[in-house]
C-alpha cells in the first residue's frame, strides 16, 4: 500500500484508510461489532463500484474494550499508519480521552458513537458528528416524561465517568428550565453491572421515573432487579443502548422508553434505508438494527463528502467539503456548516410493550 505525504494536514493517499477504535470485546461489544457492521458492508457496496474516485477504502479496526487508557494507545497507532481520519469510535469516556490528541493532530474525528456535547460546543475544525446530541435525546426524553406521563419525580442513574457527568449536567439544566430537580443522583462503575448499591438508593425517596446513563448490561440489570423487587417505574436511557435486544430480555410488564438517533431499518421510509436492507441481506444478515444502520449511514456520509475530493483527497478538502454538505431523502436531512458540525437533529423513541400499551 503506497502512502504519499506531504504535510500532516495534507496526507495524500492511494487507498483511503480509516482508524475506527471501539469495544469489540467486553459488555459494550456488541455497539462497537454492530456500528462496524454496518459501516463495512457499504464499504464493501462502495469498493465494488470503483470506490472513492478510483480509491479503495480500508477501514483499519482495533479493539479497545470501551477503556479510555486503551482507545488513546489504538488513536496514535492509528495516527502512526498515517490514516486519513479517525472514523467510528464508540463512546464519550473514550472520545473525551483522546481530545488533547485530536486538538493537537488536528487529525479529521468523524461521527463517533456519542452524543457528548464536549464535541459539538464549541465547534472544533476536525471533529465532525452525525447523530443529534444527548442534550437532545434527554431534553425529549424529559419533554415526554412531563407532558405525556405527568411525572415530577425523577431520579438519574449515571455511569461515574465523562459520559454520566456530561448527562448530569444535561438533565439538571433542563429539569431546572422546567421548575424541577433531580430527586436522587445514583452512580455505577464504567464495565461493571453491579447495581444493588443503586437500587437501594433509589428506593429511598417515592420515584416515578429513572433516567439511565450507561450501557446494555447494567441497564438491564438494574430493570430485573426493580421488577424483582416490584418496583413501578418507568426507565429511559439513550441511544448509547441498542434497543435490537434490550426488549426481549426484559420483564413483559417492565416500562422503558428508550431514545434513538435513527429510525427503526424496518419501517424506514428512505430510500438509502431500502438500500442499506438489500446490502445487508446480500452480505448474509438477516437481523437488521438501528447501530448497523448508523455505521451505514456514517460510512455513507464519509463517503459522499470524500468524493468531493476530487484532484486530492486530503485531510483539509475533506474537513473544507463536510462544512459544506447537505443532504436530502424523503424526511431525512443532513445538513453541516462551518458553525454546525452536526448533521442530523432528529430523535425518535423506542418502547417496551408495557409502555406502548398506555402511550
Amino acid at each position: 500500500m503506497k502512502v504519499h505525504t506531504t504535510s500532516q494536514a495534507e496526507l495524500e493517499v492511494e487507498t483511503i484508510k480509516l482508524g475506527m477504535s471501539n469495544a469489540l470485546t467486553g459488555p459494550t461489544s456488541e455497539l462497537g461489532k454492530e456500528l462496524r457492521k454496518g459501516a463495512i458492508v457499504y464499504f464493501t457496496r462502495l469498493n465494488q463500484h470503483g470506490g472513492i474516485n478510483g480509491r479503495q477504502v480500508e477501514l483499519l479496526s482495533l479493539d479497545d474494550g470501551y477503556e479510555p487508557e486503551q482507545t488513546v494507545i489504538n488513536t496514535k497507532v492509528f495516527i502512526e499508519q498515517g490514516v486519513l481520519a479517525l472514523f467510528g469510535y464508540v463512546g464519550t469516556p473514550t472520545s473525551y480521552a483522546i481530545l488533547p490528541i485530536l486538538k493537537k493532530s488536528k487529525i479529521p474525528y468523524l461521527m463517533p458513537f456519542t452524543g457528548a456535547d464536549f464535541l459539538r460546543s464549541p465547534t472544533h475544525s476536525n471533529i465532525f458528528n452525525l447523530r443529534a446530541s444527548y442534550y437532545q435525546e434527554l431534553r425529549t426524553q424529559i419533554e415526554y416524561l412531563i407532558s405525556v406521563h405527568k411525572y415530577k419525580k425523577i431520579a438519574l442513574v449515571i455511569q461515574a465517568d465523562e459520559f454520566g457527568l456530561a448527562a448530569q449536567r444535561a438533565v439538571n439544566k433542563i429539569l431546572q428550565d422546567k421548575k424541577l430537580k433531580v430527586e436522587i443522583t445514583a452512580r455505577y462503575k464504567r464495565n461493571s453491572s453491579d447495581m444493588k448499591g443503586v437500587l437501594l438508593k433509589l428506593t429511598t425517596l417515592p420515584i416515578e421515573a429513572v433516567i439511565f446513563v450507561g450501557t446494555y448490561q447494567p441497564f438491564i440489570h438494574l430493570i430485573n432487579l426493580a421488577h424483582q423487587q416490584e418496583l413501578d417505574l418507568l426507565f429511559t436511557s439513550l441511544s448509547f443502548i441498542g434497543s435490537h435486544n434490550l426488549f426481549s430480555q426484559i420483564p413483559a410488564t417492565s416500562k422503558i422508553m428508550l431514545s434513538e438517533v435513527v429510525p427503526d431499518p424496518l419501517q424506514c421510509k428512505w430510500q438509502l434505508c431500502q438500500q442499506f436492507k438489500s446490502d445487508m441481506r446480500n452480505a448474509g444478515y438477516a437481523k437488521l438494527n438501528r447501530v448497523q444502520l448508523e455505521g451505514y449511514l456514517n460510512a455513507f456520509v464519509f463517503s459522499q463528502v470524500a468524493m468531493r475530493c476530487e484532484k486530492a483527497l486530503a485531510r483539509q478538502c475533506l474537513l473544507k467539503q463536510f462544512e459544506q454538505f447537505n443532504y436530502q431523502d424523503n424526511n431525512f436531512d443532513i445538513s453541516f456548516s462551518k458553525y454546525n458540525h452536526q448533521g442530523l437533529q432528529k430523535v425518535y423513541f423506542s418502547f417496551s410493550n408495557a409502555v406502548k400499551k398506555r402511550h
